[in-house]
């Protein structure tokens, strides 16, 4: 089994990023509205991205440090 805290995080944020990046949850973004003076599935898409991006560093730079 997964025994590093580390990895198991790591295959869940790799699960939940699968999770918002697929295509049912793309369907509730596609609407004419614009956030910022970008379109709604655009500035979802980065917003999601940058976040599991974070989410990825903190998880690896918390893991040296133990």
């Amino acid at each position: 089994m997964l025994k590093d805290i580390t990895t198991q995080r790591l295959i869940a944020l790799s699960l939940a990023g699968l999770a918002l990046l697929n295509f049912p949850l793309l369907v509730l973004w596609d609407k004419d509205i614009y956030v910022l003076g970008w379109p709604l599935l655009p500035f979802g898409l980065f917003l999601v991205w940058g976040i599991l991006i974070v989410a990825l560093a903190w998880v690896m730079e918390r893991g040296k440090t133990k």
